[in-house]
């Protein structure tokens, strides 16, 4: 991360909550507190109490411009990865990513991959120009991510391109192991050419798509 220079990169806390506020949790670690920002649609679905033990994989953010580190904190490593692909877009301070995050991280990267911009314009502080930039930057990047299912999962190493697919659908999307691994073989039936885990993923979330619009037809 650019501006982390002299600093320590903190990228997972483990610890009990001591303090609770608005969009922030006090974290206990090793007798530390770690102040972490958590983005929207996570406060919204997630509330934990005083006392219990929490697992954050962190965005460690901090810059020339902003000295004071920020710690942005998910329940997966898939949902911190999708963050620090939408703070490369330009004007997506981290500050402003996690007040615009109201909506889980699946739904955003499908409207990035379908190019809805009336989507992402909703988003509070966006506005129509930024949704274009999200999309124009992120486009054909986040499939993936739109893949998510509900539930945090570990993640794993992986050997080759489909099996680094099959295990990020597994292990960080929360598919069942029959179900990714059908997933996969019916998008390399569709594409036998792909040559990538990104690629793959695009191929993937394709397949995914269509058949939802065929059982809504």
């Amino acid at each position: 991360m650019a501006g982390t220079r002299g600093h320590a990169v903190i990228a997972y806390l483990r610890g009990r909550v001591v303090q609770r506020g608005e969009g922030t949790l006090v974290v206990e670690c090793g007798g530390v507190g770690y102040e972490v920002a958590l983005p929207a649609y996570l406060c919204a679905q997630w509330s934990p109490q005083e006392g219990e033990t929490v697992e954050l994989h962190v965005s460690y953010q901090v810059s020339a411009n902003h000295p004071k580190p920020l710690l942005v904190g998910f329940l997966r490593r898939a949902e911190q990865e999708f963050f620090e692909r939408f703070i490369t877009v330009d004007g997506m301070g981290p500050t402003r990513a996690v007040r615009a995050m109201a909506r889980p991280v699946h739904e955003i990267a499908d409207a990035i991959e379908r190019r809805d911009v009336n989507f992402l314009k909703r988003l509070p502080g966006l506005g129509e120009r930024t949704a274009q930039k999200v999309v124009a930057a992120l486009h054909g990047k986040v499939a993936k991510y739109a893949l998510l299912r509900e539930g945090p999962a570990p993640a794993a190493p992986a050997v080759d391109f489909r099996d680094e697919v099959l295990e990020v659908l597994t292990r960080q999307l929360g598919h069942r192991p029959a179900e990714a691994k059908r997933m996969v073989e019916e998008a390399l039936r569709r594409n036998p050419h792909v040559g990538s885990a990104e690629e793959l993923f695009q191929e993937v979330y394709r397949a995914q798509r269509q058949a939802a619009r065929e059982e809504d037809a």
